[in-house]
């Protein structure tokens, strides 16, 4: 993994806080209380100096290293769970979706950002993911479709991927040319994606292949930075590394101890994988012996989300 000084781990669960970790000695040094909710999903901004926790109706952003313990940018007025939350790359503006079927874009330039735009869809929203291109939002709902925003011509298409099993999540790879999204029937389907909003083709989906990744639900999916792996984890209590050549099985991750497990993300080599699980435990792993290297115990209850910074990119 990459220098200490430029590893950041953040866990956020149902025991209603953040904990900041240092990956290499399994040490937490900070602990943020959010108090309003559990903490649903975690992003680190693109400048690395803040963390959005998403909760119940708002995101909150923390100052990751300064000393103070309460949030430097609120956002409000949403209804229901926030279930996504991630950054443009230039950090300029916040993208947010949730249960009450809306994604929203937030200008980040005012301490008690608005809502600037917004897409509603007739249907909870479970997941969302900014493509690399910076200006397509691809959605997942509960009804199995995806929705695909252009924010340049503000215009939004559908893609029906299953209509008898909600999305959980969807994960694009680094290189643009993957799309994978996961159902609670423990299927991953897989696109190619081909041209772009930002150019005079439009992008599309073209189905490659379906994974039979577990027996319950998946809930991550989670592309390597590049792109040779991809990990399904699952309320079956294992994580799941397939290779994307040909979406074999490479190797399983479980332990005993370990319950649903909520999230994950690769290092930036990625031969390492950190996870997070209903036992309050997060894991980092050795994907080739499929052993855990290090484990991160502290918080009191279920570690549903997590960020992880290691010096080449952020989840």
């Amino acid at each position: 993994m990459a220098d200490v000084d430029a590893v950041l781990l953040a866990t956020g669960g149902y025991d209603h806080t953040i904990r900041l970790w240092q990956p290499h000695s399994g040490v937490c040094h900070r602990t943020l209380q959010h108090p309003e909710s559990q903490v649903n999903a975690l992003s680190v901004t693109p400048d690395k100096q803040l963390i959005a926790a998403a909760g119940f109706q708002c995101v909150r952003l923390y100052d990751v290293h300064g000393c103070n313990p309460n949030p430097v940018i609120n956002c409000d007025g949403v209804q229901k769970n926030i279930t996504a939350v991630g950054f443009h790359g230039d950090g300029r503006w916040m993208f947010t979706a949730g249960e009450d079927g809306k994604v929203r874009i937030w200008d980040l330039r005012s301490r008690n950002p608005q809502s600037q735009r917004t897409l509603s869809v007739s249907s909870v929203i479970n997941t969302a993911v900014l493509h690399p291109n910076q200006v397509t939002i691809i959605a997942g709902d509960r009804s199995g479709v995806l929705h695909i925003w252009d924010l340049k011509s503000n215009q939004s298409e559908k893609l029906v991927v299953s209509a008898d099993n909600a999305i959980t999540c969807i994960d694009i790879d680094r290189e643009a040319s993957m799309l994978a999204v996961a159902s609670n029937n423990g299927v991953c389907h897989i696109y190619t994606l081909r041209g772009s909003f930002d150019s005079e083709e439009r992008l599309i989906l073209n189905p490659k292949t379906v994974i039979n990744c577990h027996d319950k639900y998946v809930i991550k999916c989670r592309f390597s930075h590049d792109s040779t792996l991809l990990a399904t984890t699952s309320s079956d209590s294992t994580i799941k590394i397939w290779r994307t050549c040909d979406f074999t099985l490479k190797s399983t991750l479980a332990n005993a101890s370990q319950r649903w497990v909520w999230d994950c993300s690769f290092s930036a080599d990625p031969q390492y994988l950190i996870s997070a699980s209903s036992d309050a435990v997060a894991r980092l792993w050795n994907v080739e012996s499929t052993k855990i290297i290090r484990e991160y115990s502290g918080h009191q209850k279920a570690i549903v989300s997590m960020a992880f910074y290691d010096g080449n990119s952020t989840e």
